[in-house]
């Protein structure tokens, strides 16, 4: 270009102009067809165009939903389930014996690598309980009280042996890190029936009884997809949420403004780049702003009859599972999705007879307080509780077999858990091991198999659910799973 041609370089700056403007209009065409929630996977385009207010992809659902919302009880570390759910008289005949090697044989170990195997006997007593008549451990005294309300599942079995993949798998459905996780994958199914609270809200107890497993944030992240789909940790001790509160000499009004200011300089930049992160940047800055009024109201359970305080076992906001148990039912009548409840202290490769004591005492009764006030309330119908752990223990002893100081190795092929309420049936036992515990045998529920069923009882198809990521559609049941249609009410 000569420098001395004007109407040459008008020519080179409209050329520019029209260049830039047009790449804009098409990034901006293939965006908005990225959003169609047929290329989602599911109904995504209403909500696309409103990034303040997501109401889900899956609208309306793919079949009649019994349960609106999700309540998952981790028990990190492991359980036995020879001291919760899974009476083996046989094995408590051959304790001390030699572990069949026809049972191990090629079969992944953690920990018994190159042990001697013998089989270790129950380390508690089992009684019969309500008019189903479930066997439950005399651990666990308050849940045989509501055995008809629960469905125990003796069948589950995972792939990952270690804890953190085998959470990972738990969560996510798979063992890769980054994938996102099952509360991530409902509330972006589903969106939240909360304005000021997040739609899926994570909880770690404190004070656990033995060498508690670290809980990574990924467990809860959403992976691939929009980061407002992630967990959110609250604190059950001290400040309930990181920065959430107002700094010294800023007051709501100042904050409000503030937010308004960010968020239209967010709006400017989303105009003119077209990330679907700008628009969560922007919720999140508001829903932040409702929770500084939303979330002191949510912890203080001052309002709280005492006679629920009782039945909880809550001193205050201690750190403990049974004022996050307390937690998670408020949390559910203020429309919150998914919530998830970690306590740690499961791990129990020695001194099983006390620590799974422990473990009983400090879980036990909160866990059926919960279950009891939902019911109370006509809240069980609608709300799907999910108790148990990453996996299992082996019937094979850890340690000197005649020793209180006795302990599990983890196991994958057989353990147990439980579900109850959200149109799951009650007093039913679903699924066996065989005679020593070591596989399940009879209507075998795999990890997959959990996630299908939770998503059918919110209304979603497990294989209609998807998001197409670097080319390919993922799902939470990855491509597996089939919907436990024996246990639905």
């Amino acid at each position: 270009m000569q420098s001395g041609n004007p109407l040459a370089a008008q020519r080179l700056l409209d050329r520019r102009t029209f260049l830039s403007g047009a790449s804009v209009g098409v990034g901006a065409a293939a965006l908005a067809t990225l959003l169609e929630g047929s290329l989602l996977g599911a109904t995504a385009a209403s909500s696309a165009a409103n990034p303040r207010r997501w109401r889900g992809a899956v609208d309306p659902r793919h079949c009649t939903a019994k349960a609106r919302r999700v309540i998952f009880l981790c028990m990190a570390g492991g359980p036995s389930q020879f001291e919760t759910f899974d009476e083996k008289p046989k094995l408590a005949e051959m304790h001390g014996q030699p572990m069949p090697e026809s049972y191990t044989s090629g079969q992944p170990i953690a920990q018994l690598q190159g042990a001697k195997l013998l089989c270790l006997k129950p380390l508690v007593t089992f009684s019969r309980h309500g008019q189903s008549g479930q066997a439950i451990s005399d651990a666990l005294p308050h849940t045989g009280r509501i055995a008809d309300d629960i469905c125990i599942i003796r069948s589950m079995q995972t792939e990952q042996i270690n804890h953190d993949p085998a959470h990972t798998f738990m969560n996510t459905g798979t063992s890769i890190s980054g994938r996102p996780s099952m509360g991530a994958w409902i509330t972006y199914g589903l969106g939240s029936e909360c304005e000021n609270l997040p739609g899926f809200i994570v909880m770690k107890s404190l004070g656990s009884t033995r060498s508690p497993q670290p809980i990574s944030s990924r467990q809860w992240h959403s992976g691939f997809l929009p980061s407002r789909f992630q967990g959110t940790p609250l604190n059950s001790q001290g400040d309930p949420a990181y920065y959430v509160g107002n700094p010294p000499g800023v007051d709501r009004q100042r904050q409000s403004e503030v937010i308004e200011t960010v968020n239209r300089l967010n709006q400017l930049r989303d105009r003119q780049v077209r990330n679907p992160e700008i628009g969560t940047r922007i919720a999140q800055y508001e829903l932040a702003f409702r929770m500084q009024a939303s979330v002191p109201e949510l912890v203080d359970v001052s309002s709280e009859p005492q006679h629920i305080l009782d039945m909880y076992g809550v001193k205050g906001a201690d750190g403990s599972f049974a004022y996050n148990c307390l937690m998670a039912r408020r949390m559910a009548e203020r429309g919150v999705r998914f919530i998830q409840l970690y306590h740690r202290g499961w791990d129990h490769h020695n001194d099983l007879g006390k620590h799974i004591q422990e473990a009983c005492r400090s879980s036990d009764q909160a866990t059926v307080a919960l279950v009891t006030d939902l019911k109370q309330r006509g809240m069980l119908d609608d709300t799907l509780v999910i108790w148990g752990g990453e996996f299992g223990r082996t019937p094979m002893a850890q340690g000197d077999v005649n020793a209180p100081a006795v302990g599990r190795d983890h196991h994958i092929r057989g353990f147990s858990m439980w579900l109850a309420g959200g149109g799951v049936k009650g007093g039913l036992t679903h699924g066996a091991t065989d005679e020593l515990g070591y596989y399940a045998v009879d209507d075998k529920v795999h990890v997959h198999d959990l996630h299908a069923t939770m998503l059918r009882l919110l209304g979603i198809d497990h294989e209609r659910l998807t998001y197409r990521y670097q080319g390919r559609d993922f799902r939470l049941t990855d491509v597996a799973g089939r919907v436990v249609e024996e246990i639905l009410a």
